[in-house]
């Protein structure tokens, strides 16, 4: 049976998503009260864009973990991380981009140096659902050997 860990979201993460789409709004609307700018329905196109994308990132980032693998979805992008391939979780703050709306981040290391941060809102519940799912993974592995 899977389970679903929604993203924590930071304060800033929300305001600075909701500064970009007012911005964008408030220049179209400016541009729309100049004479001869045609571009203003360019501008407002790109900000109703932006604030789909935003809005999709911020309401779909999210952590599925099953018996098999951790399914990572943040708006548009999506990553499947094998349980047997994960080697460790180590807290992070670090800002790099990621399908993480907080700071608060877990660093997840997997494959080949391979690594993905997440940000869940129950990082406890989370690292010890996915390791005991993990643990129970590999013991299964072992035993059809």
């Amino acid at each position: 049976m899977s389970r679903v860990y929604r993203s924590k979201v930071d304060w800033f993460v929300k305001l600075a998503a909701l500064g970009l789409v007012l911005a964008l709004l408030l220049a179209a609307r400016t541009l729309q009260h100049h004479p001869g700018s045609g571009s203003w329905p360019v501008l407002a196109a790109v900000a109703c864009l932006s604030l789909g994308l935003v809005a999709w990132t911020v309401l779909a980032t999210y952590y599925t973990i099953d018996d098999a693998c951790l399914r990572v979805r943040s708006g548009p992008f999506s990553w499947v991380i094998d349980l047997k391939d994960v080697e460790s979780i180590t807290p992070t703050r670090n800002p790099l981009s990621s399908p993480a709306l907080s700071l608060d981040r877990l660093r997840i290391d997997y494959g080949r140096g391979r690594s993905l941060m997440v940000s869940p809102a129950d990082k406890d519940t989370f690292v010890r659902d996915l390791m005991h799912r993990r643990d129970r993974r590999l013991v299964a592995r072992m035993g059809a050997q």
